[in-house]
């Protein structure tokens, strides 16, 4: 009982101190990096969705100003409008719980990561900024997946996972709840739905909610 404790303790140290961290340097140079691999997540996303349900991804656009774009035509436009924000949260949840369940093997799933976002920027990424992001992002993390061991790859893991869901409720916020005006997915699928923006930023926002909260449980239970 006293090892399962610690364990939590530990835990829930490494955990609030992560979250610190990105709360605290949200808009500094040591969490922008972060942020824009998580909008090339954020448009992977909308593509992978565009493929699964008959439709293509053409490129894949990242600006130095955090915004992005996926030309992938065909496809359920529903579907591909929705899995952004939510494409987000699941690759949040994946590393996360990736990193608990993996332990001692967490590189691999490092190295997975790696492999994507080289991937990805190879295949359709034709900018010179966004390049040059995702492929020096990737090396970054290849060089972690070898080199940082178990307890900095899970720690990695984490990092990039919070990020990840943090991101996914901050943007909601901040593109859809206070400027409803600006051309966003929820503005686009109340377009296509009829449904307006907000009620659909709502939904997302509260699903993301839902979701940490799910996942947070689910860490702390098997601390």
């Amino acid at each position: 009982m006293r090892y399962q404790a610690k364990r939590k303790f530990r835990f829930l140290l490494l955990f609030s101190a992560l979250f610190a961290a990105i709360w605290f340097f949200w808009d500094t140079s040591f969490v922008y990096p972060l942020k824009l691999f998580v909008v090339l997540l954020h448009e992977i996303s909308h593509g992978f969705a565009a493929v699964l349900t008959g439709g293509e991804i053409h490129a894949v656009e990242i600006t130095p100003q955090q915004g992005g774009m996926c030309r992938c035509p065909g496809g359920n436009v529903f579907i591909t409008l929705s899995a952004g924000y939510l494409g987000s949260l699941l690759w949040g949840g994946v590393m996360i719980v990736g990193a608990e369940h993996l332990k001692n093997r967490s590189g691999w799933l490092t190295a997975a990561i790696a492999t994507l976002v080289v991937g990805a920027t190879l295949l359709y990424v034709n900018q010179p900024f966004a390049t040059a992001f995702g492929i020096a992002f990737g090396a970054v993390l290849f060089v972690v997946s070898l080199r940082a061991g178990a307890i900095g790859n899970r720690a990695t893991l984490y990092l990039l996972g919070l990020t990840s869901c943090l991101y996914a409720v901050l943007d909601i916020k901040s593109d859809i709840l206070d400027r409803p005006e600006l051309t966003s997915d929820a503005k686009m699928l109340a377009e296509l739905t009829g449904v307006s923006t907000l009620v659909w930023g709502v939904a997302w926002i509260v699903t993301a909610f839902l979701f940490c909260a799910l996942l947070l449980r689910r860490l702390w239970r098997r601390a």
